[in-house]
């Protein structure tokens, strides 16, 4: 498959998701910092790439341990190297109310998926493009909801734990995801990957509604 299409179909489809996440930000944030997340979480692909290739080799004799660990891992290099991208712009003047917290932890999730798709869809070819893009875009951006509520709720609440929590449930379900992904197809399967997307969206949702209240009790100044 030519790489153009892959390029194509992906950015068209983290584009397309960004959009729906930042448009209820009352307060647009710049373009060029945007862009600059977008690129990190591109960078956060090849830092989780580059270690998730070692966990293919843990050890056998670990029995059942050895797919859980592997599951486990792969969910915490992923959620941390996101996390790190998007906690680039906590630094930013623009950075200044708690609905940002939402826009970069999704904006850098994006970035990750994009690159996951072109190079998945380069591997397994239009099939893969098909079925795996959409879906891989939307969830990881899910995934990293929790990230930004907590990296936004530093202006309500602060603290480290505030965001170790964060990270922690974005870990959390991301690891039950792929879990269930791996697991025997059938309906049962299908039914729990769904209630757990229905899950992850109920979450965003929620996230989105209390900070969209908290920017028009506390409107900032013109």
């Amino acid at each position: 498959m030519p790489l153009i299409w892959p390029l194509l179909v992906s950015l068209v489809l983290s584009a397309g998701w960004l959009w729906f996440f930042v448009r209820r930000d009352r307060h647009p944030e710049p373009a060029w910092l945007l862009a600059r997340t977008f690129g990190w979480g591109m960078v956060a692909w090849g830092v989780s790439a580059a270690f998730g290739g070692t966990f293919g080799h843990l050890p056998a004799e670990l029995g059942l341990l050895t797919p859980f660990l592997a599951l486990l891992l792969t969910a915490t290099v992923e959620e941390g190297s996101k996390f790190l991208a998007a906690i680039t712009a906590t630094t930013e003047h623009e950075f200044d109310e708690p609905m940002d917290g939402l826009v970069y932890a999704v904006t850098a999730a994006l970035g990750f998926a994009f690159v996951e798709n072109v190079t998945y869809s380069l591997g397994f070819g239009a099939s893969a493009l098909a079925w795996h893009a959409p879906l891989t875009t939307l969830v990881h951006a899910l995934f990293s909801a929790p990230q930004g509520y907590a990296l936004g709720g530093r202006h309500l609440q602060g603290g480290r734990w505030w965001r170790s929590r964060g990270l922690l449930l974005s870990i959390t379900l991301h690891f039950v995801f792929n879990g269930l992904l791996t697991g025997a197809a059938g309906w049962p399967q299908f039914l729990a990957l769904a209630a757990v997307l229905f899950l992850m969206a109920l979450l965003a949702g929620r996230y989105y509604r209390h900070f969209e209240a908290h920017a028009r009790d506390h409107p900032q100044p013109p």
